[in-house]
């Protein structure tokens, strides 16, 4: 982070200027998603003129749009350093010489969540939306409805004085529901890598609020 920004401090960083913009990115951000993205965008700014560039990028987001869903394989992660290792020496012209490295800086310096996409089918960052799941947590959960009527898809059961349940074959992962859940509450939370917990009895889900004049 210490890092002057100019050409050559860069480069031995293993990254480059290009149009002078920087992104900032912190621990929401999912790396493997950071690199389908870049992939797609290069595999559609490429003229296909060569093929090292045109098939490997098309190859590449291919394997990366698998990890992302849940659907990546151990050997992967091999198939992507080829990958990038012929389109960075075998392509033409300078987008296709510098298309790998979204590639390879994510595979060296994140390759943790390359690891567990693909044997855990958890996304660190809590963003893959096939490797996600949204949960109302009923210690937490004070049934004031707001998730409930910003639900897109009224997959939310509940009313006032019931905690509240999502019925995850409805959910389609919008995150409305975690969005606009009170700080106060932070009942609705994001969960990867591991199953829902069952919703509990409908005879647990009454709440009783303690007032003044039941305290009398």
């Amino acid at each position: 982070i210490d890092s002057p920004v100019d050409f050559d401090e860069l480069k031995k960083l293993g990254s480059m200027m290009g149009s002078g913009g920087l992104i900032v990115m912190d621990e929401d951000t999912c790396m493997v998603e950071l690199a389908r993205y870049f992939v797609n965008f290069l595999s559609d700014e490429s003229c296909g003129k060569c093929t090292p560039c045109r098939e490997g990028l098309k190859q590449a987001l291919i394997i990366l749009k698998g990890i992302v869903t849940g659907k990546g394989k151990n050997e992967d992660i091999d198939k992507l350093y080829k990958i990038a290792e012929v389109t960075s020496v075998a392509s033409l012209c300078a987008l296709g010489l510098t298309s790998a490295n979204p590639l390879l800086t994510t595979l060296r310096y994140f390759k943790n969540e390359y690891e567990a996409h693909i044997n855990e089918k958890r996304c660190p960052a809590l963003f893959c939306k096939d490797l996600i799941s949204y949960y109302i947590d009923p210690k937490k959960c004070q049934a004031c409805t707001i998730c409930q009527r910003n639900c897109l898809v009224d997959a939310i059961n509940g009313a006032p004085m019931k905690i509240h349940i999502i019925d995850q074959s409805k959910c389609i992962k919008c995150g409305n529901c975690y969005n606009v859940c009170p700080s106060r509450f932070e009942a609705v939370k994001k969960i990867s890598g591991e199953p829902v917990p069952p919703p509990i009895s409908e005879e647990k889900r009454l709440i009783k609020r303690v007032t003044k004049e039941n305290q009398q």
